[in-house]
């Protein structure tokens, strides 16, 4: 009964799915025939299965529970929970510092372009205010896409690209369509902590790799691979979100070589590419998306509000993708979004205003950080591009204790083990340079660390 109910609740049996036969499991488990009779008839009797006479138990349209997510164990603290961060800097009001978030403020961005764009699709056809978007997603955009992919040397075909509802959605779509309750997934030890969230929600085990200044420990990386057969491996590979570290094309080349030969599937998330001053090593780039699968988006560099992702893969791929799209999203992302990220990105003034985005973050990080190091919170290192700091707090500091007190102050702040599979980051802090300019911030902080 227990092994029964196991499967259901995995999903590995779903609602009308016709049980195996007394006989194959009276022998796959070592038990009579009667004992496995019994099982059956309790289990229809609890109204998990049912018989169906001359044909066998299937089982019951109502015995699924609801799709929750998979229990975090042991039980977090709250304030390293990887969604705390997400939950406090989404609901806070506009009193509340958030050097803890995930985005640029409203004045850094391309507030004049998007009015432009908006101004733009009012005057379009009418069928773009109103219709469904096409499976692929926007050819204008689509096509924006391939010849940006060109210029960081990733050739891409018309039916390598799919367009999403954000870069989040993207991720969930490959994880959909490549994992099952129970698989394992691989994830950089710290890595973005809605990468874990995310994978709770699809119920698989997470495994994490220590990340170092140059990329994962490679010879951890190969250790995990050969214990755990991880199906995926999401990463970062520019500016890497907590560290800020870019990957080494040596390691590049060792962690492709490793995943060819435990046949591992990449997740390349490349959503802070335009933050860099020039672009380094791609894995979709060197592996030609064989095993490589890229995801991106511009609600850090556009708007978080005008959404749109993307998946770059392998043709056959993308084409299951796009059904998979279709059957739970009914079409391709916004196609209003899509149109004013496209007529953004073909204008000039994109360019433009990343190159002055990043200079203004080269000042506002070099800053930051040394604010922070007068307060005893030092830079874990000086990444060469976007706005996050890993910090280590001073020695006996636990992070998680420091975010409960700032946030006394209406302060939210990012606590090292929320980004850590493994829990082993709580005298780490992850500072969000472009949120850190109030003269409030320091003197709150200080206090919090006592």
């Amino acid at each position: 009964m227990t092994a029964i109910r196991a499967k259901i609740e995995s999903r590995t049996l779903t609602a009308g799915d016709r049980l195996p036969s007394i006989r194959s499991v009276a022998v796959a488990m070592g038990v009579s025939p009667s004992t496995v009779v019994e099982a059956y008839d309790r289990l229809v009797a609890g109204g998990l299965i049912r018989a169906r006479r001359g044909s066998g138990f299937y089982v019951a349209a109502t015995a699924l529970p609801p799709l929750a997510l998979a229990p975090d164990r042991p039980l977090q603290d709250r304030a390293v929970d990887p969604f705390w961060v997400s939950r406090q800097s989404l609901d806070a009001d506009a009193a509340v510092l958030k050097p803890g978030c995930g985005w640029l403020p409203t004045d850094w961005m391309p507030l004049d372009a998007l009015r432009r764009a908006l101004r733009a699709l009012a005057r379009s056809g009418e069928s773009q205010l109103t219709d469904y978007g096409v499976a692929h997603g926007s050819p204008a955009l689509r096509r924006i896409l391939i010849a940006r992919g060109a210029e960081q040397g990733l050739e891409l075909s018309a039916d390598q690209l799919l367009l999403t509802a954000s870069g989040t959605q993207a991720i969930d779509l490959v994880c959909r369509f490549l994992l099952r309750p129970g698989d394992t997934v691989l994830v950089d030890d710290p890595c973005y902590f809605n990468f874990r969230a995310l994978l709770r929600a699809h119920q698989v085990n997470i495994v994490s790799v220590p990340y170092t200044p140059t990329g994962p420990d490679i010879a951890r990386f190969e250790a995990i691979l050969a214990a755990d057969r991880p199906r995926i491996y999401i990463t970062n590979s520019a500016l890497h979100n907590p560290t800020g570290a870019t990957l080494a094309p040596q390691t590049a080349y060792r962690l492709l070589k490793i995943a060819s030969t435990f046949d591992l599937t990449i997740i390349e998330d490349d959503i802070f590419a335009d933050f860099e001053p020039e672009p380094s090593v791609r894995l979709a780039a060197l592996d030609g998306l064989e095993r490589v699968i890229r995801i991106g988006s511009f609600s850090k560099t556009i708007s978080a509000s005008v959404r749109c992702g993307y998946i770059a893969a392998r043709a056959d791929w993308v084409a299951d993708l796009v059904d998979l799209q279709v059957a739970t999203n009914f079409g391709g992302p916004n196609p209003l979004a899509s149109e004013i990220i496209a007529h953004i990105l073909a204008g000039g003034g994109y360019r433009k205003h990343m190159e002055e985005l990043r200079g203004r973050l080269v000042r506002t990080r070099r800053e930051t950080a040394e604010r922070l190091r007068r307060i005893g919170i030092e830079p874990w290192l000086m990444p060469r591009g976007g706005f996050y700091l890993w910090c280590r707090l001073p020695q006996g500091c636990d992070s998680a204790d420091v975010a409960r007190a700032a946030l006394e102050e209406n302060v939210v702040l990012a606590p090292g083990n929320v980004f850590s599979a493994s829990r082993s980051a709580a005298g780490f802090m992850r500072f969000n340079v472009a949120q850190c300019a109030d003269p409030q911030l320091m003197p709150i902080l200080q206090r919090a660390l006592k």
